[in-house]
């Protein structure tokens, strides 16, 4: 029996797991090059490659444990998709997770990236009873950077040429928030 999909919602977002309808969506937003500047994945070179990447997500719902949670991101009010954010569950014992995001270009500089941000912060924390969520971000990336940086995580350092994008190595900054920072904030 599949379990109900997690949906999360803000004030102004519905955060949705990824279903399969939403693959011309996905693909729209993985073949922006403004989106694509510090991703590593890369464009895909057709629908195909994103319909693969799609149907792993939606398989990975059934999964016990999760080993990654994908959200369609998109306005309340209006169902218009705004882009994708993630959770990747650590080791149990650990408590922790990743989170990754991508907005769609036409989307940008109006905060929903990170009011989705907060949100998943709030479900891991409240919800998940997670101890330590992380996210990384090329060094270059002066948005992702903000975006860290306003839902309170910390920099906690850098990776060295850790992030192969278009057959090059960049660095990464690794940020961080406790649940006990959260909960101090909140």
């Amino acid at each position: 029996m599949n379990q109900p999909l997690t949906r999360l919602i803000s004030e102004r977002l519905v955060l949705k797991e990824v279903e399969i309808i939403d693959i011309n969506d996905i693909h729209c937003l993985h073949s922006l090059s403004e989106t694509d500047l510090y991703n590593t994945l890369g464009i895909p070179g057709n629908l195909e490659a994103t319909r693969i990447l799609v149907e792993s997500w939606v398989k990975e719902q059934s999964s016990i444990p999760r080993n990654i949670y994908v959200f369609r991101v998109e306005l309340r009010h209006s169902e218009q998709f705004v882009g994708l954010i993630a959770l990747i569950p650590g080791k149990s014992n650990y408590r922790n997770a990743e989170v990754w995001y991508k907005t769609h270009v036409d989307q940008w500089n109006n905060g929903y990236t990170t009011e989705a941000l907060l949100t998943i912060l709030k479900f891991c924390f409240n919800d998940l009873n997670l101890h330590r969520i992380e996210a990384g971000c090329a060094t270059g990336n002066s948005a992702s950077k903000r975006v860290l940086e306003k839902v309170g995580m910390n920099r906690e350092g850098t990776k060295r040429k850790n992030l192969p994008i278009r057959g090059k190595w960049y660095d990464s900054y690794v940020y961080a928030i406790l649940d006990e920072e959260y909960f101090f904030k909140s």
